[in-house]
């Protein structure tokens, strides 16, 4: 889904692992990615 938009060749900062809203790969719950 997201990732076939070439999310993963436009940021790299996208591939980090934990990110369903834990707080481990930067804290994006509520960095609505601003």
């Amino acid at each position: 889904p997201l990732r076939k938009h070439g999310f993963l060749t436009r940021d790299s900062r996208m591939v980090e692992r934990k990110k369903y809203g834990q707080p481990g790969a930067r804290k994006r719950f509520q960095f609505s990615k601003r």
